[in-house]
């Protein structure tokens, strides 16, 4: 390994663990991918045991360091990157290695090669990207997609209503390390969460919520997420009434849920114009 490009303070000792990554920037709407990679982090306990260059993989004139000045000092300067944590579960079940990252401006391939080289350090075989996007659906709506790499896989992903993707256009980090890591030979999944485009500027409890029972299964680890499901119940409510409220959201809103009762997902997504007025929900749930 490049040590210049990964930096590793430790090699952790770990039991038959899968790489769950969750990367910023053009594939995390409503942050579901990078956020549950960090709930991951705080529910579990897991520890930091390496770092990603900068250097390597970022332009600062895109992804700008985040600086903290007080009084005219300047205290730190933060550029972007990421960092992999090590989380251990239950004496039977397997063990976790997190990433959480921006995602990459620069050189793809060598990230990636960089990536499956640790994992090969880490005996894991299995990696699991989030990814999330902004679709028409009903705020209710648990819409997950995906692909993996092998038949096995795809049969436990359409156990779970997973949707199969169809899709040509843009990529993100996430179809290199899928396609790079079918050509090494991993086990390879790509999830991707969708999220209701006209509620902006929340945190959607109830994908998350969804996204990580998924995991668990996938990973055959233990995950409570009745705290997840808490603060989407409270915020469902919220949204509820703020949809009462706005006739152009609630317009919206039947427009979505009669596409939906026709039984089309297409349909849906078409009956609604992306040039509708977006609601940040913030504007409205946070106080002044």
């Amino acid at each position: 390994m490049n040590a210049q490009a990964i930096y590793i303070e430790e090699i952790p000792h770990l039991k038959n663990p899968l790489l769950i990554a969750g990367f910023g920037g053009w594939g995390t709407a409503l942050n579901v991918s990078r956020g549950l990679a960090s709930y991951l982090v705080r529910r579990l306990g897991a520890r930091p045991f390496a770092s990603i260059n900068p250097d390597y993989f970022y332009r600062y004139d895109e992804t700008r360091p985040i600086v903290s000045i007080k009084e005219g000092d300047l205290k730190s300067i933060s550029p972007a990157g990421g960092s992999f944590y090590a989380a251990r579960t239950g004496p039977d079940e397997r063990d976790l290695v997190i990433l959480i990252a921006d995602e990459p401006n620069l050189r793809w391939f060598h990230f990636v090669e960089e990536l499956f080289s640790l994992c090969k350090k880490l005996a894991i075989e299995t990696v699991i990207t989030l990814g999330s996007m902004y679709d028409s659906v009903l705020p209710s709506d648990r819409i997950i997609s995906g692909i993996a790499s092998s038949e096995n896989l795809v049969a436990k992903l359409k156990h779970k209503n997973v949707n199969a993707i169809f899709y040509e256009g843009p990529s993100a980090i996430h179809s290199v390390v899928q396609s790079e890591g079918q050509k090494e030979g991993f086990q390879c999944i790509s999830l991707w969460s969708h999220c209701p485009y006209y509620l902006q500027g929340a945190t959607h409890y109830g994908l998350l919520a969804h996204l990580g029972a998924l995991l668990a299964f996938l990973g055959e680890f233990q995950l409570d997420v009745k705290d997840l499901e808490e603060s989407w119940k409270e915020l469902n409510e919220q949204i509820q009434a703020l949809i009462e409220k706005k006739p152009e959201l609630r317009d919206m809103i039947v427009k979505l849920r009669k596409a939906k009762v026709r039984g089309s997902w297409e349909s849906m997504k078409a009956s609604i114009k992306k040039d509708e007025k977006v609601i940040d929900i913030k504007d409205f749930l946070e106080p002044k």
